[in-house]
């Protein structure tokens, strides 16, 4: 299988293409070879400002977007929908080239990503406000509006799923978007523009500017016409964003910005399950997940075993050619992320946890791979215990009591995910319900279904994505008061 032709790379705004307004391009970097694959229109604020503009002229009152049913809104999100799965193949392999994510991956990400604009879509008609039975001699209504023009900033990640995510709430609220995503992993979203006018979207309605955070994700982030902006990536560019917004015009925000996620497996959990869910929660996607179960507690009873068995799976895990059915995880997305994983290798082996395998850059191979590490005895205070490696290193860390683990579990800054194994149902509801996380998996990790919001506690973020949650930051509520008088 090879990489397919790429055919959109310029930027989308009003429903045309068009080159970035300096006239620069950037390269696409292919992961799993480390060489460019093509060179891509650079956004900048000059083409922000213009896909804001565009976004903003879709909103206004009496405009075909604006006037346009909600059903018949639905039923342009379900006619995209149907275009992502016609291309599902060609999108699933250009994602793999520009992302290094493993081909059976990319074609689960276009599935998700179709599912997600389904689901939305079916929402279109169902937003709506409330009559409230106020005192006094009035009639009172709520309607649910659009908040406006919807700043979209899109990780590298998972692209597809990811920027559905942000536009299936955008579009079923009745909003406009100005997408901005990740310079790593461009090719996508923009072939998504051309869906986006094969099915049917007004001009302005869907604009992709593809281009570097600190230039077009920054114009975006202090747009004085951007009402909100939805970010996925790091708790320090979340910050900035934050910073940003207070600085303009007090525009919403909404963040997901990772985890440092615990994996809690109880002596009396199946083993050779246990093993196989935590080795899958650190290593999907060469451990570029921001839920991955990333600190795995072990119960002393079984800790040695559970090590054991956890080196023997990560020697067995397939890395490599990810267009190559049988491959589980891929490369690192790029130079700098394979620098950071290696650093943080190597300072756990400096502050006293014991490397029991992998660590290393895959032999014979020119991309980003690094091989599977495990980590033991490995201590809270540890930087790998602490911070987010985004990468393959697990990291087995030993305790005694529910109590205990509980208490070192909730020792974070983050709050994303966490998950349980274990055959003992109080055992299962006590961590469920205490650990301060916004997702909790009980003897399963990493189901995400459309329907149910995501989201985290503390700096893993604010707001929700999923579920009937999100339809509240992509909507204003006005209230409506009539008196009566004769």
């Amino acid at each position: 299988m090879s990489a397919p032709e790429v055919k959109y790379t310029q930027i989308f705004i009003n429903n045309e293409w068009k080159n970035s307004v300096s006239g620069k391009t950037f390269p696409t970097i292919n992961p799993s070879t480390g060489e460019k694959t093509c060179a891509v229109q650079e956004g900048d604020k000059a083409d922000i400002d213009l896909a804001v503009k565009a976004a903003r002229e879709a909103m206004k009152l009496g405009s075909p977007w604006r006037k346009m049913d909600a059903s018949q809104r639905g039923r342009l999100m379900y006619r995209l929908a149907e275009l992502v799965d016609r291309d599902a193949e060609y999108l699933a392999r250009l994602e793999t080239v520009d992302n290094g994510m493993v081909i059976r991956t990319s074609r689960t990400s276009m599935k998700r990503g179709a599912d997600l604009l389904r689901y939305f879509a079916g929402w279109a008609d169902k937003v709506h406000g409330k009559t409230i039975p106020i005192d006094g001699d009035y009639f009172c209504y709520t309607r649910r509006e659009p908040i406006g023009v919807v700043g979209a900033i899109v990780p590298w990640n998972f692209p597809i799923p990811l920027l559905f995510k942000k536009l299936g709430p955008t579009l079923c609220c009745g909003n406009a978007a100005v997408i901005k995503p990740a310079e790593q992993t461009p090719l996508t979203a923009i072939y998504i523009g051309a869906l986006c006018k094969e099915a049917g979207f007004p001009p302005g309605v869907v604009n992709i500017v593809p281009g570097y955070g600190p230039t077009a994700g920054a114009a975006i982030s202090e747009h004085m016409d951007v009402d909100i902006v939805t970010f996925t990536g790091s708790v320090e560019v979340a910050k900035i964003i934050q910073q940003a917004a207070g600085r303009s015009n007090l525009k919403h925000v909404a963040i997901e910005s990772g985890g440092k996620s615990p994996n809690i497996v109880f002596a009396d959990a199946d083993m050779a399950y246990a093993v196989e869910v935590s080795h899958n929660a650190i290593n999907t996607h060469s451990g570029q997940v921001c839920l991955a179960g990333s600190r795995t507690f072990v119960q002393e009873d079984i800790y040695d075993e559970f090590v054991k068995r956890s080196v023997e799976r990560a020697k067995k895990r397939v890395v490599g050619d990810p267009y190559d059915e049988k491959t589980e995880s891929g490369p690192q997305i790029d130079q700098e992320g394979y620098d950071k994983v290696m650093e943080m290798i190597e300072s756990g082996k400096q502050q006293g946890a014991k490397l029991e395998c992998g660590g290393n850059r895959m032999a014979g191979k020119n991309g980003y791979f690094i091989e599977p590490a495990v980590f033991s005895n490995v201590q809270d205070d540890m930087r790998i215990a602490r911070e987010e490696i985004f990468g393959p290193v697990q990291q087995i860390i030993k305790f005694k009591t529910i109590e205990e683990v509980i208490e070192r579990a909730n020792r974070t800054s983050f709050g994303l995910a966490a998950s349980v194994l274990t055959k003992d149902i109080d055992k299962a509801i006590t961590i469920a319900n205490s650990v301060q996380a916004g997702i909790v998996w009980v003897n399963i990790y990493g189901v995400v279904p459309t329907q149910a919001p995501f989201g985290g506690f503390k700096m893993s973020g604010l707001g929700r994505e999923g579920g009937e949650e999100v339809l509240n930051e992509f909507c204003e509520v006005k209230t409506v008061r009539f008196y009566f008088y004769e």
